[in-house]
């Protein structure tokens, strides 16, 4: 039985997706900067297209010329994520309101504004900082977890999915490790993404016709690049975009045997569904990672890509959900703070 809030929770979730896949557009469409300001574009709350709006806008952004595609590829980016944004906010009022509802959650709702308003600031920076690495590579991220939060608060306000209680601790362990590896290769993609090191290697399962080419990884992940260019295009050296594309080539290795062996144990567990879904979602993504370096990065593959990242983890989300610990009774006993504590750790069904 659906509790209060699950059809918002559900048309956020969908939401979600449609912005993170909106992201990657403008990122891949290379209209990062297609508005060099926030939140306007030029100033105005649309692209400049009368000639007044647009001689404005040469007056006010003389190194920036107004590229329209651009413009509104970025634009309509940020329409959806502030509807988007109301919509948390939204269901962060409504859980307050029913926090004496039995088991309506209520921190996983709060933490999702908070993470919103983070992800504005992020939205931001990427524009006033022209593109700096470490922020794009945050704002995606981001993105990927309030679309991941959003399915979690949805897949609770189902209310059809209980804890399984015979599920060893042993699965859950290999659940965790691979929500985790997850995570880590979504933050390589994302390097990858941003320092525009998708094409250093062509060929597969050579890189650059070499087993191991020369790599520059001291550059690939300097952390501390300096703020003030605009990183449009990339600003690191073929060395350095290589070792980068080499370590997300050896994610994907570590990921997809950490997989393999959860869906192997999920099967063993009885959990066959679970195991399918597991398998289709990482070979859809490998098969997508594979035609994106052979084709050479076409534009839908690469958007289909980040939709590929986005089903995993939620994939990864939900048996983590599935195969949780049931600490219901145990709670009872313990002050309201660490129930909290312990909802936020192991993802319980209760607030």
């Amino acid at each position: 039985m659906t509790r209060p809030g699950f059809r918002l929770a559900l048309f956020a979730t969908l939401l979600a997706l449609v912005v993170v896949l909106l992201g990657a557009y403008t990122r891949l469409t290379h209209a990062g900067l297609g508005c060099p300001d926030w939140p306007g574009c030029y100033g105005f709350i649309s692209v400049p297209r009368t000639e007044a709006q647009l001689a404005h806008a040469e007056l006010r952004f003389p190194d920036s010329p107004v590229v329209e595609h651009k413009g509104r590829n970025e634009m309509v980016h940020r329409y959806f994520a502030g509807g988007l944004a109301l919509m948390i906010m939204m269901l962060g009022v409504q859980a307050w309101h029913r926090r004496h509802i039995v088991d309506q959650p209520v921190g996983l709702p709060l933490a999702l504004v908070g993470v919103v308003f983070a992800q504005a600031a992020f939205g931001m920076w990427t524009v006033t900082l022209k593109l700096w690495p470490q922020v794009v590579t945050a704002h995606l991220l981001g993105g990927l977890t309030t679309l991941s939060l959003l399915f979690l608060l949805t897949v609770r306000l189902n209310g059809g999915f209980a804890p399984m209680p015979h599920i060893g601790p042993h699965l859950r362990r290999l659940a965790a490790i691979g929500l985790v590896l997850v995570g880590l290769q979504i933050a390589l993609g994302g390097w990858v993404s941003s320092n525009y090191a998708a094409m250093a290697c062509t060929d597969l399962p050579t890189c650059q016709g070499q087993w191991w080419p020369e790599a520059d990884f001291a550059n690939g992940f300097h952390l501390t690049q300096h703020i003030g260019p605009n990183y449009l295009g990339g600003k690191l050296d073929s060395t350095a975009r290589t070792a980068i594309h080499l370590d997300h080539r050896i994610g994907a290795l570590l990921v997809t045997f950490s997989l393999l062996t959860l869906a192997w144990q999920l099967h063993r567990a009885g959990l066959k569904g679970l195991a399918s879904v597991l398998v289709l979602a990482l070979a859809v993504q490998i098969g997508l990672g594979i035609s994106n370096v052979v084709l050479h990065l076409p534009l839908t593959l690469a958007v289909a890509h980040n939709a590929g990242s986005a089903a995993l983890m939620l994939t990864m989300t939900f048996i983590n959900y599935r195969v949780r610990p049931v600490y219901a009774a145990a709670r009872r006993h313990l002050p309201g703070f660490w129930q909290h504590a312990h909802v936020l750790l192991h993802l319980g069904p209760h607030r």
